[in-house]
């Protein structure tokens, strides 16, 4: 298994400021998320940022980092302009692992850079696991996803997916799959993913995954064996991982 890993991550946070850099358990969050992924299989691991101080503290924890434009309105966009700059030919892997998760199981990074290694046909790869609850189910804030016979995604949803018509949806236990936000990507298909503009299905859900079927790069989709911690996008966010580093409920 050869991929390699890109953490995009901005300083600016209009719910938490300076959010990568503030401490949970002694140390910047990004250096958890670095050290996620440095225990993966990946064969690089950079951050990408257009903050020196946000550099400074990838290399402290043993990451890579790279410098890149300030006006990228989404991290995909900052990691396809790391592959430019490096290079990296069309066919190699790259795992998009998101700077607030600073709970991100190293598994989880490891599969999904297989899974899409392993589905040639496929240009993304992603992960699901099933719905605990009608709430979740329900809840717009919580991404849904329904594959295909072929186990690639069919499509994402905000709405609760799939309508059980008989039930009125109250039978969801087994069928029902909430998406994980970590994503692999064959560099070739990071590159047209970032140069397309917002598709209509995009604008509409508010999910940026739904370009690539308007682009018809399929998504190949997998079970996580390892599903990771909350993310952090505010104060009390922060507190509830801290919390949880350190063994309290």
């Amino acid at each position: 298994m050869s991929f390699r890993v890109v953490i995009p991550a901005r300083l600016a946070s209009s719910r938490l400021p300076d959010k990568v850099l503030r401490e949970i358990a002694g140390a910047p969050m990004l250096a958890h998320v670095c050290r996620a992924a440095l225990a993966s299989r990946a064969t690089t691991v950079v951050v990408a940022t257009d903050t020196a101080a946000v550099a400074d503290a990838a290399r402290a924890a043993g990451a890579e980092a790279e410098m890149t434009r300030a006006d990228h309105s989404c991290g995909s966009d900052r990691i396809a302009e790391v592959a430019l700059a490096r290079e990296w030919p069309d066919d190699d892997i790259v795992v998009n692992v998101q700077a607030d998760e600073p709970l991100m199981p190293a598994a989880l990074i490891d599969q999904v850079g297989a899974a899409l290694q392993a589905d040639t046909g496929a240009a993304l790869a992603t992960a699901c696991t099933p719905i605990g609850g009608a709430d979740e189910f329900n809840n717009p804030n919580v991404v849904k996803v329904v594959a295909d016979a072929n186990g690639r995604a069919l499509y994402f949803s905000r709405a609760p997916i799939p309508y059980h018509r008989d039930s009125g949806n109250g039978e969801f236990a087994g069928a029902a799959f909430r998406h994980l936000g970590i994503y692999a990507y064959r560099v070739g298909a990071l590159k047209r993913f970032s140069a397309a503009p917002a598709g209509r299905l995009e604008q509409h859900e508010s999910l940026e995954q739904l370009r690539a079927f308007d682009l018809d790069l399929p998504i190949a989709l997998v079970q996580a064996v390892a599903v990771p911690g909350p993310g952090v996008d505010t104060e009390a966010d922060l507190e509830h991982v801290a919390r949880l580093m350190a063994g309290e409920s």
